[in-house]
């Protein structure tokens, strides 16, 4: 089955188990937004819309300011610059699947000569007692809530505030890179503001969960936002509108944010239902947040064009991809819930993962006798899509 054959299964689908596969209808998006718009348009940040938002953001995460950025890759990097520049010392400490080292091209050390100390296992959580094996000084430590390379995993809020509690002790500032954050209320039973509080800068994703048309926001004190503002102009990001990004964000914050608790809950059924299926893991098992990574088992290819092939016969599509891991014969995908997610029921999802399971382990059927073999192609082991 080649792309252009699976594009035309997507597009008939009807059914989206995890979210960011679900198409959105151009049209209806801008319409929504319209209906939201002033009468002015935002030029170069300075707009009601943006301003309104940015306040927003600040007063959700109890923060003195806040700003609007284009993307996390540039908002990150211009956080930890600051930090370390401040602090004189140009080492950042994070986990070794921290996204800006993994899938930003190392753009903090290329574009402004900051170092990396990676901290702790690569599959494992950060835990306390890696931050004891660090002796460099650091210009900032950065933490991921919930870590997404690790399936969505979050520390305990009491090993949480032991990290950050050595972080104070030994003056370094702290930088949160909380691109999913809206998903970790549930987990820790403690508003947005409380967390953030345990950090001197935070960013969150605008489309990440909320649906937003691209673009975060970085929010700190006051002094920080207004130096980043600054940076924003220096890396190319100050654009000549932002009313798109503040406006679908601000959909975002009203309609999705507060659907977030029945997210996590769906994602919790979701996993223990699957952990139940022969041939599939879930990691974490169960989930803490709103998505998951699921292990499958079977050969990649096979996985790759049953998955196609369920979603055309039933019109529902039960995973994005199927990446290959480190173990043979075990592929994995990432589960991410949102309000797609819920019209498809969860013994129903169970059921499909069960019948791809089954269906992969079969051989593909022979051509009959006489019949012309056609040339096998190799599909490209290209990785998952990343998304920042």
């Amino acid at each position: 089955m080649d792309e252009r054959e699976r594009e035309r299964i997507v597009a008939r689908c009807e059914r989206f188990v995890t979210a960011w596969t679900a198409p959105r209808d151009p049209a209806e998006t801008f319409r929504a937004l319209a209906d939201r718009a002033g009468s002015r348009m935002d030029v170069y940040g300075g707009g009601d819309s943006v301003k309104r938002l940015e306040s927003r953001m600040a007063r959700l995460l109890g923060k003195e300011a806040a700003v609007l950025f284009p993307s996390g890759t540039m908002a990150q990097q211009v956080a930890l610059r600051i930090w370390c520049d401040r602090s004189g010392r140009s080492t950042v400490g994070f986990h070794p699947q921290c996204h800006l080292d993994v899938h930003e091209e190392r753009g903090y050390e290329h574009l402004h000569g900051l170092h990396a100390r990676p901290i702790g296992n690569r599959d494992q959580l950060l835990a306390r007692a890696d931050l004891d094996e660090v002796s460099e000084p650091l210009g900032a430590l950065l933490l991921e809530l919930p870590q997404r390379d690790l399936g969505g995993q979050l520390p305990a809020w009491r090993d949480l505030r032991a990290q950050t509690t050595w972080a104070r002790k030994h003056g370094v500032a702290l930088h949160l890179d909380g691109a999913r954050l809206w998903q970790c209320g549930p987990f820790y039973r403690r508003p947005l503001r409380e967390i953030a509080a345990l950090f001197d800068t935070v960013y969150v994703s605008l489309y990440k969960d909320l649906g937003g048309l691209g673009g975060c926001v970085l929010a700190g004190p006051e002094d920080v936002i207004a130096e980043a503002r600054v940076w924003r102009v220096r890396h190319g990001g100050r654009l000549s509108t932002y009313e798109p990004m503040a406006l679908s964000a601000g959909r975002g914050l009203d309609e999705l944010l507060p659907r977030m608790p029945s997210f996590v809950r769906k994602a919790r059924e979701i996993g223990v239902a699957l952990a139940r299926v022969d041939g599939v893991d879930v990691v974490p098992d169960p989930p803490q947040v709103a998505m998951m990574h699921v292990y499958v088992r079977g050969q990649l290819e096979r996985l790759r064009d049953v998955l196609f092939e369920i979603a055309k016969e039933r019109r529902t599509l039960i995973a994005g991809y199927f990446a290959p891991t480190s173990v043979a014969r075990v592929q994995m995908t990432e589960i991410t819930i949102g309000s797609p997610s819920l019209d498809v029921q969860t013994d129903e999802i169970a059921e499909l993962y069960a019948e791809l399971v089954s269906r992969a382990a079969k051989s593909r059927p022979r051509p009959r006798s006489g019949a012309k073999r056609a040339p096998a192609k190799r599909a490209a082991r290209r990785p998952p899509p990343r998304r920042r």
